[in-house]
């Protein structure tokens, strides 16, 4: 699924961002795929799914053994004093270990459509993409930085929460912290799978849309337009929406889990440092500024990403029906390319180019400002809740 390497330091980074991914992902069995460099094509590996399996297990073994809470002072005196903080502090622990596990579960279950989403991409991308310039796909470099960086990010804030929280540094607490941001990364590498397609996607559609803005601007200057360029652009996007849509519906469940679980602990957060400064009355240090609110500024970073690279897709899906409105403006139109773009329009009209987890809600910018004042309101009814023990 590589492009190749620009001379760019920005094309340079994307590559290595790409490249670590897949190998950060081969390493923790979350990627259970060979490639073929002669087929040009990934097939799938019983023996990485069973390294998976046993490199998982091992890691959620030394986080179960090795429990870092013990170690931390700050926590422990939330916990003596809220019993519910503890109770949704186990709950949040339990989900998120299932969490993990049902990621894994879902990526070998369906591992047989992974390959044949990604098989498909590569094969787009090798005989109808990789022709155009690099420098064009600014936003696609722009996504793919970010959400390495977000990885980054999250690996940083976990080190920094589980080490500034935990006074003694110890074997134990070494190998449970080691265990726990192994496992986050293996979740982070698992979601960044589903945005490096949905970026992928973004990028194929762009390109269709730019081929028929020039289509557009060839027709306005009096040359002539074949109606077969357009019949090949309407089969290369409807190819687009069916790997979409396949996409959305492998990953559904895992992105809905791990929103979820990113929202809940931003929650969480802000509901442990109300009990830690209001009702054990401990004064806001440098230390408790720091680690506290830098873990929520980079889950909500995390979030918004998410969502952000949803919506621009999606946008874009959007801009091709309005492009195509342009060549109603062509006078003495050819017949057979007038009936051509007929039929791209109507397909557009019947399918969008849209992501919907679950069946229940679709990711773009309305709903993610929704999902972010529902946190809110969560978080004000558990402090309703157990507001004489605050």
């Amino acid at each position: 699924m590589f492009r190749p390497s620009g001379s760019g330091l920005r094309q340079k980074l994307v590559s290595l961002t790409l490249k670590a991914a897949l190998l950060g992902s081969w390493i923790l069995g979350i990627f259970p795929f060979t490639f073929d460099s002669w087929t040009r094509k990934l097939h799938r590996s019983k023996w990485l799914m069973i390294y998976g399996v046993l490199v998982n297990a091992g890691l959620v073994a030394l986080i179960l053994c090795n429990d870092t809470e013990a170690e931390s002072q700050e926590r422990m005196e939330v916990f003596r004093r809220n019993p519910l903080a503890e109770q949704i502090n186990g709950v949040h622990d339990i989900l998120s270990l299932m969490m993990v596990s049902f990621m894994l579960f879902r990526a070998y279950w369906k591992s047989g459509d992974i390959e044949r989403i990604l098989n498909e991409q590569m094969d787009l991308n090798h005989r109808h993409f990789r022709h155009y310039p690099l420098e064009e796909w600014c936003s696609f470099d722009k996504f793919v930085l970010y959400k390495g960086l977000s990885i980054v990010l999250e690996l940083a804030s976990m080190l920094l929460l589980e080490l500034g929280m935990s006074p003694n540094y110890n074997r134990q607490l070494f190998l449970g912290v080691t265990s726990l941001c192994l496992v986050l990364l293996g979740v982070l590498l698992g979601v960044s799978h589903f945005h490096f397609a949905v970026v992928y996607v973004y990028r194929y559609v762009w390109t269709v849309n730019r081929e028929l803005l020039r289509l557009v601007n060839e027709l306005a200057a009096g040359r002539t337009v074949e109606a077969s360029r357009v019949d090949y652009l309407l089969s290369l996007y409807n190819r687009l929406l069916d790997i979409n849509g396949r996409l959305v519906k492998v990953y559904d469940y895992q992105m809905v889990w791990v929103m979820v679980n990113f929202l809940s602990a931003n929650i969480m957060s802000i509901y442990f440092f109300i009990i830690f400064v209001i009702s054990l009355k401990k004064e806001i240090d440098v230390k408790l500024l720091t680690i506290i609110p830098q873990t929520l500024i980079v889950n909500v970073f995390d979030f918004s990403l998410s969502i952000a690279v949803c919506d621009l897709a999606e946008r874009t899906g959007k801009q091709t029906s309005t492009i195509l409105k342009l060549f109603n403006d062509i006078e003495n139109l050819d017949e057979k390319v007038a009936r051509s773009i007929s039929d791209f329009s109507l397909f557009c009209s019947h399918r969008r180019l849209r992501f919907s987890h679950c069946g229940l809600f679709f990711v773009n910018y309305e709903m993610g400002f929704r999902m972010t004042i529902t946190s809110f309101m969560y978080l004000l009814f558990l402090i309703q809740f157990d507001f004489w023990n605050l």
